[in-house]
């Protein structure tokens, strides 16, 4: 009967439905964008990998410029603490450093301004997000031992300096210094705009040779298990103490950074955005039910005989009560599932036009049709009730 009466009145149906369509279309395109994108930054963030952190001079998490001045107080990380960790620490499997600036890379008439140059020991590639190899091979323990002016290459080096050669073996310029090429390594593509694979990798202790050696560095350890992970930064933490006699009632002047510390960031950036364009979002929904209560109540106004015959003939006020309760769930539902379908057509479409990625929620699906029902209900409650309690007498006559 319900669908009858909807189908009776199709443009005023559909007018009704657009508020609620627009609402939950609204909805499922920004959840399933938001989705989609923490899915993408929670897996390419993950650069440290779950056993994997590092130790720094700096914290990664800021909180004001007085702390960020504090830190730079802080005694440099040097290769001898990182020596120093390899020969004592128990749980850690590896341990590597790296340190980082940026230069113009050249070959020949092409250039690239602003490439990472990354000093790193020859086991980095393997702590963290490991590093897979297109061409070539990774920086030896020999070539780090005698500081060789050998570099593995990022896909955008690769494929900007050398579109149609073979970069393996070949001399770039490195701001003022050659290196000669071992390796390329497999693009990771972008997070949050910013290319992954932007940079040149050159041996630590050759790096310190050609831009100085009185830079910090970051010490990389990976461990076996997520577990050992922690014992592994006690253990670490009670070494580097010791090396610089901090005291036990003193801080750390030295910071721990994982990939939960980056997605956690994240997380409190994105939380507060994720809110707020849910609430926006729902205000459509709000304006729909809003709507559908509007056209219900003429619909009970129009329908006044009918009410009065159904009444007549052994109808209950619940029964009334519930036909128009039906009929309100039902106009909402029908609006949510469009909603939905059309809802993750433009979430497909924007990801299409904008590289930005996208996710099916099965939760989102069910939350949608769940709320689009419940404010078919919540806003037919007045106009059913208005209908319950007509009096037949008064509705026949009316009718007439």
């Amino acid at each position: 009967m319900s669908v009858s009466s909807l189908w009776a009145n199709k443009m005023r149906t559909f007018l009704t439905l657009l508020g609620i369509i627009i609402g939950v279309l609204t909805i499922i395109a920004v959840v399933s964008i938001i989705q989609g994108l923490n899915d993408y930054v929670y897996e390419r963030m993950s650069f440290y990998g779950a056993n994997d952190f590092s130790v720094s001079k700096f914290s990664f998490i800021g909180t004001s410029l007085q702390e960020y001045r504090e830190q730079l107080k802080r005694k440099n990380l040097t290769l001898n603490d990182m020596r120093l960790i390899r020969e004592r620490c128990e749980y850690c499997e590896l341990v590597g450093a790296s340190v980082s600036t940026s230069r113009t890379v050249k070959f020949r008439d092409q250039s690239l301004r602003d490439v990472s140059i990354r000093g790193v020991t020859h086991i980095d590639h393997l702590i963290g997000s490991v590093e897979e190899l297109e061409f070539g091979h990774h920086m030896l323990k020999e070539m780090e031992d005698h500081s060789h002016p050998v570099c593995v290459i990022g896909a955008d080096v690769s494929d900007r300096l050398f579109p149609h050669l073979n970069p393996i073996g070949r001399w770039i310029k490195v701001g003022n210094h050659h290196f000669r090429i071992i390796g390329a390594a497999k693009a990771k593509g972008k997070i949050l705009g910013m290319s992954q694979d932007s940079y040149v990798r050159i041996p630590i202790t050759t790096f310190q040779k050609m831009y100085g050696s009185r830079r910090t560095i970051s010490i990389n350890v990976h461990t076996k298990s997520q577990e050992q992970m922690k014992l592994a930064q006690e253990e670490v933490r009670t070494i580097l103490r010791t090396k610089r006699h901090i005291p036990f009632d003193e801080p750390d002047d030295f910071s721990f950074q994982t990939s939960d510390q980056f997605i956690q960031i994240y997380k409190s950036a994105t939380t507060g955005i994720y809110f707020a364009m849910i609430a926006i979002s729902s205000l459509a929904l709000l304006v729909g039910g809003i709507v559908v209560m509007n056209i219900m109540l003429v619909s009970v106004t129009e329908r006044i005989n009918e009410i009065g015959i159904r009444m007549a003939v052994g109808a209950r006020r619940i029964d009334i009560l519930f036909q128009f309760l039906i009929e309100a769930a039902t106009l909402s539902s029908i609006g949510g599932t469009i909603g939905i379908i059309l809802g993750f057509i433009l979430a497909k479409i924007i990801s299409s036009a904008t590289s930005l990625p996208s996710a099916v929620d099965p939760a989102s699906i069910v939350i949608a049709i769940v709320v689009s029902a419940s404010i078919g209900i919540f806003f037919g409650i007045y106009p059913a009730n208005k209908a319950s309690k007509l009096d037949p007498i008064e509705a026949l006559r009316t009718g007439l």
